[in-house]
C-alpha cells in the first residue's frame, strides 16, 4: 500500500482517521489472502480449535464447558491403535478354490493322513464390466387355413429404435452426473472394449432419457413444494456460449425437502432447476406455489418471496463461516467468542436431532433462547467498540441484519438451525464442475438439473442410483402418466443382490 507523504493531512484527528482507514483496508486484504490460501492449500474443515486462554473469555451460558484434561510430564503416550480389517461384504458372490496338500500319505512316516480342520482366507477380486448384446427373436407364425400372421409384440425400448438398453443408459447417466465422468472420456473407455459409441451418440441418449423421465422430475417438484419447510440454495455452472468463444455463467438452483431431523417419516427429496443467470425472478417463479418456511443464505433474490405466505429462516452456518474466516486469518478473542457461542447452539441441536417438533421447540426455548439473547447483546456492544470497516464488524452486521430470521427456528420445532441440507445437495455439482468444466448449452444445464434431481433423491432414500435409473428406464415409456408417482424412489424397493425388483404398490420387475 503506497501513498504520497507530501499529501498527508497535518491535522492530527484527520491523520488518525486516515491511519484507521488504512488499517481496516489492510485487515480486509489480509482476510482475502488468507481465504484464498485456505481455499487453495488449506484444510476445508471449519472445526474450531481454541486454547484454554480463549475458552476463559467466552460468555456465560447454560451450556456446560468441558475443561481440557491436565497434561502430566510423566504421562506415557497412549497405545497406538492397531487397525482392524473389516470383513468382506456377505452379499458378494464367492468362488471356492481348494488347495490340497498334494500328499495322500504322511511325508515323514508314510502313515495315512486324516483331515483335522482347515484354514480359510479371502481376497477381494474385480471382474471388469463388459458389454453384451441381447438378440430379440420373434418367430412369425402363419395360419394354414386363413393365412393370419401371428407374432409376439416387439419388446419395449427406453429410446424408440435405439440400440441402448436401460442398463447401459443408466450407466452412462450415473457415470456422468454421479461419478463426474465426461461423455468424451466414457466414449474412450468404451472404445477400449471394441464398442464405438461417439460422444454425439451419448449426448443424444442423455437428452432422450431426460425427456422420458421429465414427468418423474415434475412429480418430485410437486412433492417438495407440498411440504411445510424446504431448503433453497444455488451455485454457478459454466455454460458454453456459442459464437462468443467463451462460457457464460448459468445457475443451478436446489430445493430440498428433508424433515427427518424433526422426526418425520416423510421421504426426503431434492429438486434442481436451471436458469441462464441469477436474477431473482427465477426462484420467485420456482416457488410461486409454495407456502411455508424457506431456509436460505440471505440472497436478495429470495426477498420478494417472504410475504407472509413464505417466511425466511436464515442460516447459522453462514454466520459461523464469516467468524471462522476471521479466526483463521487473524485469530483474536472476538471471533473465538462468537465461534464458541455458535458451537454451543449446535450442541443443543445435536441432542434433539430426530426428536418430534414439540420436544425440539421446548428444548430450544429453554436452552437456546437465553443463549441467543445474551449473544445478541454481545454482538451489539462489540459492534460499537470496533472499527466500522473491520472484518469483525462486517461479520457482526451480517448476523444482526438477519437476526429475526436467525432465531425463528427456536419457535418452530420443524425448522432447522442452518441450510446445510441444500449445501450438501450442491456438492455433486461442485465436483462435476472440476471434471466436465462446462455445460454445452442451456439445454444441457436443464438436463443436468433433471438428472441431479433423480440421482440426489435416490441417494437420499438409500437407493443405488444406477439400479434405480435402470428400474425406471425399463418401465417409464409405457407407464401410465397419472401413476408416475409409483416410480418415485421411496415407492421402489431395490434388493442389494440384484434379485427381482418390485414397487411398493406391487408392480413386478
Amino acid at each position: 500500500m503506497s501513498f504520497d507523504a507530501d499529501r498527508l493531512p497535518d491535522d492530527p484527528s484527520s491523520l488518525k482517521a486516515l491511519l484507521v482507514s488504512q488499517q481496516s483496508e489492510l485487515e480486509h486484504f489480509k482476510l482475502v489472502v488468507a481465504k484464498l490460501q485456505r481455499l487453495l492449500f488449506g484444510r476445508r474443515s471449519e472445526s474450531l480449535h481454541l486454547s484454554p486462554d480463549q475458552l476463559a473469555l467466552l460468555p456465560d451460558s447454560q451450556e456446560e464447558t468441558i475443561p481440557p484434561p491436565p497434561v502430566l510430564e510423566s504421562t506415557p503416550p497412549p497405545d497406538r491403535k492397531i487397525p482392524v480389517r473389516k470383513p468382506l461384504p456377505e452379499h458378494l458372490p464367492r468362488e471356492i478354490e481348494l488347495h490340497e496338500a498334494g500328499h495322500s500319505d504322511c511325508p515323514e512316516c508314510g502313515g495315512a493322513l486324516r483331515r483335522i480342520g482347515e484354514d480359510v482366507s479371502e481376497i477381494l477380486e474385480y471382474v471388469p464390466a463388459r458389454f453384451k448384446v441381447i438378440r430379440h427373436v420373434r418367430p412369425k407364425l402363419s395360419c394354414r387355413s386363413c393365412r393370419t400372421l401371428v407374432q409376439a409384440a416387439a419388446p419395449e425400448r427406453p429410446i424408440e429404435k435405439g440400440i441402448a438398453g436401460p442398463g447401459l443408459l443408466s450407466h452412462v447417466l450415473v457415470s456422468k452426473y454421479c461419478d463426474h465422468l465426461p461423455l468424451y472420456r466414457q466414449s474412450r473407455i468404451y472404445a477400449r472394449e471394441g464398442v464405438d459409441l461417439p460422444r454425439s451418440t451419448l449426448t443424444d441418449w442423455v437428452g432422450d432419457s431426460c425427456d422420458l423421465m421429465s414427468p418423474l422430475v415434475e412429480a418430485l417438484r410437486r412433492h417438495i413444494l407440498g411440504g411445510r419447510t424446504l431448503h433453497a440454495d444455488d451455485t454457478p455452472v459454466p455454460v458454453l456460449d456459442p459464437g462468443r468463444g467463451r462460457t457464460k455463467t448459468g445457475r443451478l438452483w436446489t430445493y430440498v425437502r428433508d424433515e427427518r431431523p424433526a422426526g418425520s417419516d416423510v421421504s426426503p427429496a431434492v429438486w434442481f432447476a436451471y436458469s441462464p443467470d441469477r436474477q431473482g425472478k427465477h426462484p420467485q417463479r420456482h416457488l410461486a406455489d409454495y407456502r411455508g418456511a424457506i431456509h436460505a443464505d440471505g440472497y436478495a433474490g429470495f426477498n420478494k418471496l417472504f410475504d407472509g405466505k413464505r417466511v425466511e429462516v436464515a442460516c447459522w452456518a453462514h454466520v459461523r463461516r464469516k467468524f471462522h474466516e476471521i479466526h483463521e486469518a487473524h485469530g483474536g478473542e472476538l471471533a473465538a467468542t462468537a465461534l464458541q457461542t455458535i458451537q454451543q447452539l449446535y450442541r443443543i441441536e445435536t441432542r434433539i436431532r430426530g426428536k418430534p417438533p414439540d420436544e425440539r421447540r421446548r428444548v430450544r426455548q429453554a436452552r437456546a433462547s437465553p443463549l441467543l439473547e445474551s449473544f445478541h447483546h454481545w454482538l451489539q456492544s462489540t459492534l460499537s467498540q470496533v472499527s466500522r470497516k473491520s472484518a469483525i464488524a462486517e461479520a457482526i452486521r451480517y448476523a444482526l441484519a438477519r437476526w429475526s430470521a436467525l432465531i425463528r427456528y427456536c419457535d418452530v420445532g420443524c425448522l432447522e438451525i442452518d441450510n446445510n441440507a441444500a449445501e450438501r445437495a450442491l456438492r455433486c455439482v461442485a465436483l462435476g464442475r472440476k471434471n466436465y468444466l462446462f455445460a454445452g448449452s442451456d439445454a444441457g444445464g436443464e438436463r443436468a438439473a433433471s438428472l441431479y434431481s433423480l440421482l440426489g433423491t435416490a441417494t437420499l432414500n438409500g437407493l443405488d442410483p444406477q439400479a434405480y435409473l435402470t428400474f425406471v428406464l425399463q418401465r417409464i415409456a409405457s407407464h401410465p402418466i397419472n401413476r408416475v408417482d409409483e416410480l418415485l424412489p421411496w415407492n421402489v424397493s431395490l434388493p442389494p443382490s440384484g434379485e427381482a425388483v418390485t414397487t411398493r404398490q406391487g408392480i413386478a420387475a
